[in-house]
């Protein structure tokens, strides 16, 4: 067996690779051209990678513009519901009320006629006179679960929020502008004036 000493085989060894790069086409620098193209390739990847996360980014600043553009949209509107039920709320206790006021107003002539209807009959043990007093009080009373009251004019001095003067009578026994008497009741409903009292003033 041939001897083989070391230098020979370093030298072996080299021809041998060479043959082998030559025989897949290599020239002495392909080594170095695919390091070259692979350090392309990652950077041109990277580049791509930072591209999409751009565009990542810009998507996800568009979709939270979009949910704080439609948050906004959903407060504005709610906002206006609530000032909407409010506001139907207090025109519907205004209908009520006015709609109340009128009722009542067309109901106190009834008021006035039985009133004066008692008043024909001078005996206090009459019994139409007793049927009338009793229809009189169920009726002060369904008034009165309306809300409605009458005014205590007599003895008040005058107001000319509630009361209508048409008569003015000199007498030293009452105070200066007070009220004596009165000729038809007035009536209120809470802070209003339903009718105002028609009254006999002293002085």
């Amino acid at each position: 067996m041939k001897k083989i000493y070391p230098m020979k085989r370093i030298a072996a060894g080299c021809m041998a690779l060479c043959i082998a790069f030559a025989a897949f086409g290599f020239s002495d620098g392909s080594v170095s051209d695919i390091a070259l193209a692979d350090n392309d390739t990652y950077s041109s990847q990277l580049e791509e990678l930072k591209k999409q996360q751009q565009e990542l980014d810009k998507q996800i600043a568009d979709a939270d513009k979009k949910l704080a553009d439609e948050q906004d949209k959903y407060l504005r509107l709610a906002a206006e519901y609530d000032n909407y039920r409010k506001r139907t709320a207090k025109e519907k206790e205004s209908l009520y009320a006015d709609a109340k006021i009128d009722t009542v107003k067309a109901l106190l002539g009834v008021y006035d006629n039985l009133e004066r209807g008692i008043a024909q009959y001078g005996d206090e043990e009459s019994p139409h006179r007793k049927g009338l007093e009793m229809v009189f009080n169920q009726f002060k009373e369904s008034l009165k679960k309306l809300g409605v009251e009458t005014m205590d004019a007599v003895g008040q001095p005058f107001d000319p929020e509630k009361h209508n003067a048409v008569m003015h009578i000199e007498d030293e026994s009452y105070g200066e502008s007070t009220v004596v008497e009165v000729l038809q009741q007035g009536f209120t409903l809470g802070d209003k004036v339903l009718r105002f009292a028609i009254v006999k003033v002293a002085n």
